[in-house]
């Protein structure tokens, strides 16, 4: 049996492939039509624009130059723009801008802004100037104060401060004129704002018075120390100026004699307010001598209290006998204790000297006299609660150690009587200042002194042993023989010896 023949399946694809290959063939040349004709449009376009010129026009809103105050708000009012030509004019369509919109506020200074707009590749850009200003004046606070001024202070600035919105504080800045009536006070900040304030002053005028305690005309009795009775001053406001009072002039407290004291008072334009107080110096009182009703015998000691002070005071203890100690501070306060001991005791304390130096130095002038010997009467105080009037010179009224300074013992003498002290020299000597070293001999002295004597003031040193070892026996033989012992006062025989300078 003979099989049929399947036609061909291959030839109707051959015919399909014709077909499409036509076709492709069509549409490839339609495109290369179409690239040409873009590219010719392009070109016509191109050209078009050439003749046509076209560019970006940026416009700003509002003014090319903007003012802000320093601290205030930037608002920026923008631009727009459009491109434009000669053939074809001015597109309605906005292009696109680009724009920095910042602007610093909080100080003075200037910001220039750019808007930018491109046409075909072409940029143009608008600026605008934004410039931040301070207008504001800086503010002056004056404290409050009525301002009222005395005499003597004038004016006294009660405070001000000057602060600035940028600066900051400026009060050392401020400059002050001060007139008749009124403090002007100006300031400027760093962009020239100045600032004003004006404090009025109202002033008292009179001038304050000075009164004197006591009186402008005082009598004192010669003495140490001169106390100032006192003084006030006052303006009329009631303000207590005393204070500022300057006293001048000088009192010689142990010289008899008038001296004048000026109290002033003196203000910043050298106006001066016055008084002045007189002030007599007269001899103090001095008592009388009175002499005892039996033959009486005056132990002194000089030098002391030293390193026998104590044996001694135990000695006079023992026989109920007082003494006299005109006392020094030779031992710069070793045995100042014993001055109290001694004053507590029942014996007499009068001053000798501070230092008893024997360069004499204490006689160089009144002054030194008397700084020496306050030192030491203060020392008395210290240890008795209050000043003696008893002393003894160093060397005695009548040394000649002192003629270096001539006539200073007789300038002494009447200062020391004008202020009621009391001086004591000796008229039994013991001889333990340098005639001799031995108790016997002391006791010798000493009894041999005081025979046939209704007063005796025998002179002894406590710092010498041998000497204070004499005390016990002169106490015995003279209450054999009938003396009595006592201790020095102010009312006592000075045995004043005669004054050789």
């Amino acid at each position: 049996m003979k099989k049929e023949r399947k036609p061909s399946a291959a030839r109707p694809a051959a015919v399909g492939t014709a077909a499409e290959n036509r076709k492709k063939k069509t549409h490839g040349k339609a495109k290369t039509i179409g690239v040409v004709l873009l590219v010719y449009l392009a070109f016509l376009l191109a050209a078009a624009a050439v003749l046509d010129g076209r560019h970006a026009v940026v416009t700003l809103n509002g003014p090319e130059e903007m003012r802000v105050e320093v601290g205030g708000e930037y608002i920026d009012p923008g631009a727009s723009a459009v491109s434009d030509g000669r053939v074809f004019g001015r597109s309605k369509r906005p292009l696109a801008l680009t724009a920095d919109r910042t602007v610093d506020t909080s100080r003075p200074g200037e910001t220039v802004l750019s808007y930018r707009a491109s046409v075909l590749g072409r940029a143009v850009v608008a600026e605008r100037r934004v410039i931040v200003q301070d207008t504001t004046p800086p503010v002056i606070t004056l404290t409050e104060s009525d301002a009222l001024t005395s005499w003597f202070t004038g004016f006294e600035e009660p405070g001000y401060r000057a602060e600035d919105n940028v600066d900051g504080d400026l009060t050392e800045q401020v400059q002050r004129i001060e007139l008749a009536d009124r403090v002007v006070y100006t300031v400027a900040d760093s962009s020239g704002n100045e600032a004003t304030a004006e404090r009025p002053i109202h002033y008292s005028v009179s001038t304050p018075v000075i009164s004197l305690v006591g009186g402008s005309d005082v009598t004192v009795p010669a003495d140490l120390f001169f106390e100032e009775p006192g003084y006030r001053a006052m303006d009329s406001l009631g303000n207590d100026l005393t204070e500022h009072v300057v006293v001048s002039g000088r009192v010689v407290p142990y010289q008899v004699g008038t001296y004048e004291l000026r109290y002033t008072i003196e203000n910043e334009l050298g106006d001066a307010a016055t008084a002045r107080r007189r002030v007599n110096v007269v001899p103090a009182q001095v008592p009388e001598v009175v002499y005892p009703d039996r033959a009486t015998i005056y132990l002194t000691f000089d030098d002391g209290p030293g390193p026998y002070t104590a044996a001694l005071l135990d000695v006079l203890a023992r026989y109920g006998v007082k003494a006299t100690f005109f006392v020094t501070d030779q031992y710069h306060g070793d045995y100042a204790d014993l001055i109290g001991r001694a004053y507590r005791e029942g014996h007499s304390i009068g001053v000798h000297t501070y230092t008893h130096a024997l360069d004499w130095s204490m006689y160089q002038s009144e002054e030194a006299f008397f700084d020496d010997f306050i030192a030491m009467e203060e020392i008395i105080r210290e240890q008795t609660g209050s000043y003696t009037k008893l002393f003894r010179f160093p060397g005695g009224s009548s040394n000649t150690v002192s003629r270096f300074n001539q006539g200073i013992m007789t300038r002494l003498t009447e200062d020391m009587t004008a202020m009621g002290y009391v001086y004591f020299d000796w008229n039994v000597s013991s001889g333990d200042a340098g005639e001799t070293t031995s108790t016997s001999k002391v006791v010798e002295n000493v009894c041999a002194g005081v025979s046939g004597k209704s007063v005796s003031v025998v002179l002894q040193h406590d710092i010498k042993a041998f000497s204070v070892d004499a005390v016990e026996q002169i106490i015995l033989w003279g209450k054999s023989h009938g003396y009595a012992f006592a201790a020095l006062d102010e009312t006592s025989y000075p045995a004043h010896h005669s004054v050789n300078n």
